[in-house]
């Protein structure tokens, strides 16, 4: 690949509603200035983001409200660990939890780059 080249960002975001659905949901997709959106809306809300270009990848495939396959499984239950064990972490520490969460997310990211 081209050093040269910047990669176009892909993001996806899932919801899950265990009482409605057998499995998540995409509820948004894009790449380039879209998928930028999405995670900054993320961020916004505090909705957790986790970094994973070949899993975004597949998930931007998927249509919009359509539950993922069951190859998926196993890769989007890791993220939803990673999720809930942020929530819960979150929680413990009370307010100071956003500032350590977003301190997790920014490491991540340069650990990835």
């Amino acid at each position: 690949m081209n050093k040269d080249k910047k990669e176009t960002t892909i993001a996806a975001a899932l919801k899950y509603d265990g009482k409605r659905d057998s499995a998540p949901r995409v509820t948004a997709k894009g790449s380039g200035v879209i998928a930028e959106k999405i995670i900054e809306l993320a961020k916004k809300h505090k909705v957790p983001v986790k970094e994973d270009p070949a899993l975004a990848q597949i998930l931007s495939r998927l249509d919009i409200d359509e539950q993922i396959p069951p190859e998926l499984y196993k890769a989007v239950a890791e993220i939803l660990a990673f999720v809930y064990s942020l929530n819960e972490r979150y929680r413990e520490q009370g307010p100071e939890g956003e500032k350590v969460m977003a301190e997790e997310q920014k490491v991540k990211r340069l650990d990835n780059q």
